[in-house]
């Protein structure tokens, strides 16, 4: 699919994977990632959760430990809280989902959400998100691995482009039972959800599934997260959407474009 075929469904044609990060002095999701994405004409991809009052912040892990030292699970602090810890060895914070947007708002390139709910609240989170994006003026698709949050959304704004996030859990069970292991495999929630794209992990994507669902839907193809420039290269030849990580702009050939 080219380039305007996807601007018109709200994606674009590649994704930094949580902001366009340079550990350790840009983190992951973090102000400066997302300012660096835009510094390179780069879409995001980024990670949204609903905390204890309501805001709405971008966070990737459930647990708050690995990025910040604090104890305990995102969604049980308030955005107050969550200002007072730092990412990494840096003195950046946890953005909110209004800081980011405002961020790319006026840029024109497009933003892929994920959804991240938690602890069942996956439709709290799709109506909090939902309202807010109603005002936003750029471009973007949401996303998620949940399938109820990606029904959630068609029920919700029908219109908008959302995508089914998905592995082979087969290989990788993530602690689930044998029957979420088949049917999320398996995109067997497509049914009733209708995504407009499939994101994939790129190590399995040499999968039966995954090409029948693609043949079958005509839909487009996202791949996460590529972390070489010869993956980078291979999803860009095939027309399928690479979201991206530790690749540096000179190897794939990036320019500042100013922005």
């Amino acid at each position: 699919m080219n380039k305007e075929e996807l601007y018109r469904l709200g994606l674009a044609e590649r994704y930094a994977h949580r902001g366009y990060y340079k550990k350790p002095e840009i983190p992951e999701n973090s102000l400066p990632a997302f300012r660096r994405a835009i510094e390179y004409g780069l879409g995001s991809e980024f990670d949204v959760h609903l905390i204890k009052d309501g805001s709405l912040v971008i966070f990737h892990d459930e647990y708050l430990n690995r990025m910040t030292g604090a104890p305990g699970e995102i969604e049980d602090y308030t955005l107050a809280e969550l200002k007072k810890l730092k990412l990494g060895s840096t003195d950046e914070t946890i953005p909110t989902f209004d800081e980011v947007l405002d961020l790319y708002e006026d840029t024109g390139l497009p933003l892929m959400i994920e959804l991240k709910p938690n602890r069942g609240n996956h439709k709290k989170l799709s109506e909090a998100v939902a309202k807010r994006l109603d005002s936003y003026k750029g471009p973007f698709a949401v996303e998620s691995f949940d399938p109820r949050a990606v029904y959630d959304m068609k029920k919700l704004r029908p219109e908008w482009t959302r995508g089914q996030l998905a592995q082979d859990y087969f290989r990788k069970s993530e602690g689930l039972p044998l029957h979420l292991i088949i049917a999320l495999s398996y995109c067997m929630f497509n049914k009733f959800t209708k995504p407009g794209f499939i994101a994939y992990k790129f190590e399995h994507r040499n999968n039966k599934a995954l090409a029948r669902i693609l043949a079958a839907r005509k839909i487009p193809e996202v791949l996460w997260t590529i972390a070489t420039p010869r993956g980078y290269e291979e999803a860009m030849k095939k027309g399928i959407v690479p979201i991206f990580e530790k690749i540096e702009p000179e190897e794939i050939g990036l320019v500042k474009t100013g922005k």
